[in-house]
C-alpha cells in the first residue's frame, strides 16, 4: 500500500475522463444488461425501461469514483481500457444472443 494522499489536484482531467469515457462505459454496461435480460429491440418492455433508468446511477457512480485515481491521465487509461473491454462483452453477448 502506498501513502498516496487524495487531493483535488488534476480535478479537471479526472472529472472529464468521468465524464465522456463514463459515459461510453455506462452506455456499455446499460447495453450489456438490456442484451442479456430483454428481448427484441423494444424500449417500452420493463426490461428496456430498467436499462435505460440505470444508466443515471451508473454514470453517478463513475462521476463519483473518478477522484480517486492518481491523476487525469490514470483517469482516462482505466476508463478507456474499461470501455474497450465492455464494448468487447457487448459484442460477444450480441454475437452469442443473436
Amino acid at each position: 500500500m502506498s501513502n498516496y494522499e487524495l487531493t483535488s489536484r488534476g480535478w479537471l482531467g479526472k472529472a472529464s475522463a468521468a465524464v465522456v469515457a463514463g459515459f461510453g462505459l455506462t452506455m456499455a454496461l446499460t447495453s450489456i444488461f438490456a442484451a442479456f435480460f430483454s428481448r427484441g429491440d423494444s424500449y417500452f418492455t420493463p426490461q428496456g425501461q430498467m436499462a435505460m433508468w440505470l444508466s443515471s446511477p451508473i454514470w453517478c457512480l463513475i462521476l463519483s469514483f473518478c477522484f480517486f485515481f492518481r491523476s487525469g491521465a490514470r483517469a482516462w487509461a482505466w476508463l478507456i481500457a474499461a470501455n474497450v473491454v465492455a464494448w468487447a462483452i457487448y459484442a460477444v453477448v450480441r454475437m452469442l444472443m443473436s
